[in-house]
């Protein structure tokens, strides 16, 4: 077969060491050689002797996700071959987490992770249980995290000098060492005269990153986890 299909832009190139790897922008390639994690429904191919398992959260995980709506739906894979992941076209990155990081993350953004990291489901402090969303998936541990965002990432550098203020919405995650809080940005008046739509936002003080996409959830995404 011919064409420009069959290109080198397009074929699946061999694996060169086991773990994860950015197969193309839309998809990440993880050669398993043991066990790894992803979240459920995201595989789209693989090949060798591999087996997948649904894998409960456990009863606190149950109840946790019934009352935050936050969740990861997670599939563990086991064996010896190569998987692809993807969701929905987004742009697939890479965070490589290491002993003393904590990333806290939007479970809506997870696509796969090292089965050596471990993740809890946190209430993002300050924010209490108002808002939905405004509870993440903390890794922490030693390993690679698969992420999936709408659009190219910005990450910007937060500083005891400069916090940042980022729609509830739009954010991915940040690192450890930062303070949360909700802040608002304009007056009741203001908002009941229509304002700008953008009344409460996640501020984050100290030092570290913040990771935003490019766009808000829609009403029906915002509520898949």
């Amino acid at each position: 077969m011919k064409g420009d299909l069959f290109s080198s832009r397009h074929m699946a190139q061999p694996a060169v060491a086991p773990g994860m790897t950015v197969e193309n922008a839309k998809c990440l390639r993880y050669t398993v050689n043991g066990e790894m994690l992803a979240r459920q429904g995201a595989m789209i191919a693989y090949r060798g002797n591999l087996q997948f398992e649904r894998k409960g959260q456990g009863v606190g995980g149950m109840l946790k996700r019934a009352v935050t709506g936050e969740g990861l739906p997670l599939m563990a894979v086991r064996g010896q071959g190569e998987a692809w992941f993807a969701h929905e076209a987004q742009n697939c990155f890479i965070v490589e987490v290491e002993p003393g990081d904590e990333f806290t993350v939007n479970g809506r953004n997870v696509l796969c992770f090292d089965a050596t990291l471990s993740y809890r489901i946190a209430t993002v402090k300050g924010a209490g249980i108002t808002g939905g969303g405004l509870f993440n998936s903390v890794f922490t541990g030693h390993g690679e995290l698969g992420l999936v965002c709408e659009g190219n990432p910005l990450v910007i550098p937060v500083s005891p000098q400069f916090p940042v203020y980022v729609d509830t919405d739009a954010v991915v995650g940040w690192t450890a060492g930062l303070q949360t809080s909700l802040h608002r940005s304009q007056s009741i008046g203001s908002m009941l005269r229509g304002g700008s739509g953008e009344a409460v936002q996640l501020a984050l003080q100290g030092e570290g990153y913040v990771v935003v996409r490019p766009s808000e959830a829609t009403p029906q995404k915002a509520g898949q986890h």
